[in-house]
């Protein structure tokens, strides 16, 4: 009777305190959340201070041509010492010429083919060596076949998945256990907004992308499990970019999803990455667009689509031309 008695009073113990642990836990989420959310309001008003990146070594990827170029011209003005990856050799050295313009004096281009394991792994090695630890890492090479998934070749589905997607985890395993021993870095990652929604047409890109934003999400959950809040995360998510990439899409309504100048998306870019925001979409009508996505009923979802020509931005896909 009594050893009964003791194991009910021992329960009703540890409900009392199961209980009193779910007020006091969620009192406190209550409480943060509405400082949070003061504080993301205040910082609508109020300027966050911008980091320095002067002697930071920055490697961008696709850096030869595009968003990587303009980038990298920002960060040398920056005094930042660059790391330039790319598959085209002399797209990369003009990059970097363009970069010694710019103000930078420590410039370093390297070919690598980001779709290989064993070439990042390789190339990765060959920057400790020569130039030291990357402090930021901005994952930004990609391609899009422009092609419905059917008539996709699985060469280049593959492909996409390796430049888009496991590319980043190569990256991140070559340059992340640097940061994680300093508790110091950033990790960027240039993904787009066919990682937050699907696209006609952009089967295989979406994909990549989808888990290029929900990858670079995760490792930065880890990141702050671990207590390295010291390595911050920024996920981009543009709409097309005027860089050649996605010639021949079009927008049907321009006022609210313009085709993006690339001189406006890589200010906004740098200007995130000294920032420390965690998500950057472009233009601003994504955030409602997003916000939308997850309320509305799904066939709702199809007549808004319709509505903002979602289903014929492809239509008129040429791409990137061969010299470029």
């Amino acid at each position: 009777m009594d050893k009964g008695r003791g194991n009910k009073n021992r329960q009703g113990k540890q409900q009392s305190l199961r209980k009193m642990n779910f007020i006091i836990e969620t009192l406190a989420v209550i409480g943060l959340s509405l400082y949070y959310f003061m504080e993301a309001f205040v910082l609508l008003f109020i300027p966050v201070r911008r980091k320095s990146v002067a002697g930071e070594i920055v490697l961008i990827t696709g850096a030869g041509s595009g968003i990587g170029r303009l980038v990298a011209i920002r960060f040398a003005r920056l005094g930042a010492t660059l790391v330039l990856w790319d598959v085209n050799q002399d797209g990369n050295r003009e990059t970097a010429r363009l970069v010694k313009e710019n103000g930078a004096e420590r410039v370093y281009a390297y070919v690598c083919d980001c779709s290989k394991k064993t070439e990042v792994y390789r190339v990765a090695e060959q920057v400790k060596r020569e130039v030291g630890d990357v402090n930021i890492l901005i994952n930004n090479a990609g391609i899009v076949t422009g092609k419905k998934f059917i008539d996709a070749p699985d060469n280049l589905v593959e492909k996409t998945i390796e430049v888009n997607t496991l590319a980043h985890f190569w990256t991140y395993k070559a340059f992340l256990p640097a940061m994680i021993a300093s508790n110091h870095g950033h990790l960027v990652s240039i993904a787009s907004s066919a990682g937050l929604i699907g696209v006609n047409g952009l089967a295989d890109y979406c994909a990549s992308k989808f888990a290029a934003v929900g990858f670079a999400e995760s490792v930065g959950l880890e990141m702050l499990a671990l207590g390295k809040n010291g390595i911050k995360t920024t996920i981009v998510c543009p709409y097309f970019i005027n860089t050649g990439m996605f010639d021949g899409c079009t927008t049907k309504w321009p006022n609210f999803l313009p085709i993006l100048d690339p001189e406006y998306a890589s200010r906004k870019i740098v200007d995130a990455i000294l920032r420390e925001e965690v998500y950057l979409l472009m233009p601003r009508s994504l955030y409602f667009l997003m916000a939308l996505k997850n309320v509305i009923p799904p066939k709702v979802g199809v007549v808004l689509g319709n509505y903002v020509g979602a289903f014929q931005f492809m239509d008129h896909f040429t791409g990137r031309s061969k010299k470029d």
